[in-house]
């Protein structure tokens, strides 16, 4: 079964569909907003650490899904940006890898891109300017497992939207 929160998400899109148009109440928080804003510089210095110049990550559209991933890099990459306080920059840091709250969203990046590889990009301004940005890399070929998983909860998810649009239309 699925949480409250997929509940409600699938309440929305079942709604958007029905109405066809987007809903006017989108969640949104401080946190967010302030990695909207602190995004560009994450990637600036994405790019000097890696030599690399991220691409704007744009759509992959799959009818009932899609993904949209913070940037590409080269043909075999995708990136992920995350500007957090500093306690959960710290934990990443701690654990040496990317933060598994976002397990789900990096195995989605994989799936729709098609790519090898997705960095994982923890930034914090509030630490020293060696430690503001961490990236861990996770590979495709390490994740055939989880990619598989996330391809059948997806579709139950999208069983969910459907049985949600079917309520509303009664």
């Amino acid at each position: 079964d699925f949480g409250d929160p997929a509940k409600r998400y699938a309440l929305q899109i079942a709604l958007e569909i029905l109405t066809r148009k987007k809903t006017e109440h989108g969640f949104t928080n401080e946190h967010m907003e302030r990695g909207i804003a602190q995004e560009p510089i994450a990637m600036a210095l994405y790019e000097d650490m890696f030599f690399s110049k991220v691409k704007n990550g744009g759509f992959f559209c799959y009818g009932t899904y899609g993904d949209s991933p913070d940037g590409l890099i080269g043909n075999n990459g995708v990136l992920e940006f995350k500007s957090v306080i500093a306690s959960t920059h710290y934990g990443t840091l701690k654990r040496g890898s990317y933060d598994p709250a976002y397990r789900w969203q990096l195995m989605g990046h994989l799936d729709c891109t098609g790519r090898d590889w997705v960095d994982f990009a923890s930034y914090c301004s509030d630490f020293p300017e060696d430690k503001q940005l961490i990236v861990y890399r996770v590979y495709r070929n390490d994740c055939v497992n989880d990619i598989e998983k996330l391809r059948e909860r997806r579709s139950e998810f999208l069983e969910l939207v459907q049985k949600t649009l079917t309520e509303l239309k009664e």
